[in-house]
């Protein structure tokens, strides 16, 4: 059985026991979540799809909050002696996926 979930303007496949990363969420390590924004619930060869489905949810366990590694935004214009030199450090959520339900 998988699910693809909707949240922070990304779209993921996820089922029970898989560790993901997404974009920051609110809560404490350790606390439960609800994802109810379900597109998509596939159980054995029946296939559910909507924009949301209703009553369809997601459990996830926050395992930590954290920031990504550095990445480095580097402009030039050429012959124009225009260079800037800017660093980026995405915060994520890192959650376990328990349960999957319709």
């Amino acid at each position: 059985m998988y699910a693809v979930i909707k949240t922070g303007g990304k779209q993921y496949r996820v089922k029970a026991g898989q560790t993901i990363r997404l974009e920051k969420l609110a809560g404490e390590v350790g606390s439960k979540v609800e994802l109810g924004n379900v597109l998509m619930v596939e159980d054995g060869g029946d296939v559910k799809i909507g924009s949301p489905l209703p009553n369809a949810k997601v459990e996830a366990t926050i395992l930590e909050t954290d920031r990504a590694d550095k990445i480095i935004v580097f402009k030039k214009k050429r012959k124009k002696q225009y260079r800037r030199t800017n660093g980026h450090r995405q915060s994520f959520t890192a959650v376990r996926i328990e349960k999957i339900s319709v």
